[in-house]
């Protein structure tokens, strides 16, 4: 849903990393690789967010960024799907080499609080209506959802957690509902990639375990991108573990107030 309301870059291309100072490592993209990064930096109003970072994803299934809570990770999760513009280095993803705004076509992103927290006033209802309104034509009337429209929009993504009342107000659900409901608004046109903030958000195990599940149901379908500060079980599903441990500071806060 707050995808809707970002406004597109003024300029698609990034300082590649010919124009820096660190010299070409003669890497080429290869075909099926979901994320293809070489010398990527984030530099904010107060001084470096991030980098130069080098980064490879496969195509498919679950892949968790392990790193340091705060704006670096955070701010690389959006340029991984083309809500945060560079500063520079080469990055493809989806075969789009340095297009924020072709990636921020063919992907979502969920559990952002930077762009999709939800007010506490704001029912279920409230949340699925309006997702439902943005989703149809301009010349369509949508009515307000009832049961069965946030089952149809959130079953596939709840799976066998119970799915929220209508009239519940979202800041009041379970940590776990309020997560799965976010994912579901914002995957609605289920794009070949989906990336979701910080699993680690959620405290308790069993429900952290819960949510990682659901994210390796959506995986089979399309390529998933997550992040957490924890180290996972074995079992998880978890088709690859990204360490950035060390290579991700807290970065520079004011990337996420500014215009970029």
């Amino acid at each position: 849903m707050a995808d809707t309301h970002l406004e597109e870059y003024e300029s698609e291309d990034y300082e590649t990393s010919e124009a820096s100072d660190r010299p070409e490592s003669g890497w080429r993209q290869i075909p099926g690789s979901l994320v293809s990064a070489r010398g990527i930096e984030l530099h904010g109003p107060w001084g470096p967010v991030f980098g130069p970072l080098d980064l490879d994803i496969d195509e498919g299934g679950v892949t968790v960024v392990s790193g340091q809570v705060g704006a670096a990770r955070t701010a690389l999760m959006m340029a991984l799907c083309g809500r945060m513009r560079l500063t520079r280095g080469s990055l493809t993803v989806l075969g789009f080499k340095n297009k924020p705004t072709k990636v921020f076509a063919q992907s979502a992103i969920a559990c952002m609080n930077e762009l999709d927290d939800v007010l506490p006033s704001v029912t279920v209802r409230d949340l699925v209506t309006e997702q439902k309104r943005w989703d149809s034509p301009w010349y369509k009337i949508v009515p307000r959802v009832d049961e069965g429209g946030v089952a149809d929009m959130c079953a596939e993504v709840f799976g066998e957690v119970p799915l929220p009342r209508l009239n519940a107000f979202v800041d009041d659900l379970p940590e776990i509902q309020q997560l799965l409901l976010r994912i579901a608004v914002a995957n609605t046109r289920r794009p070949p990639l989906l990336v979701v903030g910080r699993i680690d958000k959620i405290a308790d195990d069993r429900e952290r375990a819960t949510l990682l599940g659901r994210l390796v149901a959506l995986g089979e379908q399309q390529s998933v991108i997550t992040a957490d500060v924890n180290p996972l079980e074995p079992g998880t599903g978890v088709r690859a573990v990204v360490d950035m441990h060390g290579l991700l500071g807290p970065g520079d806060i004011g990337v996420m107030t500014e215009v970029r």
